[in-house]
């Protein structure tokens, strides 16, 4: 058996929609794209059969993907996350203490936030970081007020935990 996952009730439901449109709408889609191409006659030289039939592979490629996650998935209940530290479930607002980097592009005095999510949520561009990732492994655990050092590539980004509130809204 796979080794269970955790991720946010949001981070499942996010997934579980994907799925139910790719089993819902796109197989759907796809099968017509298919009996269509088949219209034009000789398979063998039917391009548009064998693009249609590719992008059927990659769509069952895909759903069963999100079948093996959502399978292993276990949600972080909303009383698991208490707001003493930071853990998967919670955002954190951090204070940028580091020297001005424009490599890291990160400004001393900037606040920033982060969501920490599972694995399968993380959106690095969006804020929302892995719990498993260098940075959120490192403020996993970090409470309020403290100095968290992140190491980075030979450069350490340095924050102080300003707030850590419920949730992923960012």
């Amino acid at each position: 058996m796979s080794e269970r996952k955790k991720m946010t009730q949001a981070g499942l439901d996010k997934l579980q929609a994907e799925l139910d449109h790719l089993v819902r709408d796109v197989r759907n889609e796809i099968a017509k794209e298919i009996e269509f191409a088949r219209s034009y006659g000789d398979l063998s030289e039917n391009a548009e059969y064998t693009e249609a039939k590719k992008r059927q592979a990659e769509n069952e490629t895909k759903i069963a993907e999100l079948e093996d996650i959502i399978k292993v998935a276990e949600v972080i209940a909303d009383d698991e996350i208490t707001l003493d530290k930071v853990s998967l479930g919670t955002t954190v607002t951090l204070k940028t203490l580091s020297e001005t980097d424009e490599d890291f592009m990160t400004v001393k005095g900037e606040v920033v936030r982060y969501a920490i999510v599972g694995d399968n949520e993380a959106d690095p561009l969006a804020g929302r970081i892995s719990d498993e990732s260098e940075v959120g492994r490192t403020l996993i655990g970090a409470s309020l007020g403290q100095k968290v050092e992140i190491p980075l590539d030979g450069y350490t980004l340095v924050y102080l935990v300003e707030a850590i509130d419920k949730g992923d809204d960012l």
